[in-house]
């Protein structure tokens, strides 16, 4: 993992630190749960494939091309996961009156385009 990588992950670490901090939780149905979690699963699987693959000194456009079905993945979770917060939680904030919340969404909206 790169320096910018592990910055990038830090930097989600500690969002999630921040927002537990403040008590949000996400509304999150057990369905889409369970599928994020299955969807999880197979992405740390495919990460451990990826791994072998280095370890057995795999071509590596071979390699390249599961780390792009990685990233593929985890984008696909992102949009589940986004579009929920877009439906319940940036919703309610805005009905709350709280519309820092736009600005939150523009910057994970960014971050997600990287």
């Amino acid at each position: 993992m790169n320096k910018e990588s592990r910055e990038e992950l830090q930097e989600a670490v500690n969002e999630l630190d921040t927002c537990c901090e403040n008590k949000r939780k996400s509304h999150h149905s057990d369905e889409v749960k369970k599928n994020l979690i299955s969807r999880l699963n197979r992405i740390e699987g495919q990460i451990r494939g990826v791994k072998g693959l280095i370890e057995k000194d795999t071509y590596c456009d071979d390699v390249i091309n599961q780390i792009s079905a990685i990233q593929s993945a985890l984008n696909s979770v992102a949009k589940v996961l986004l579009e929920g917060h877009l439906k319940s939680c940036v919703l309610e904030r805005i009905q709350e009156g709280d519309l820092e919340v736009i600005d939150e969404v523009l910057v994970t909206v960014k971050r997600l385009m990287k």
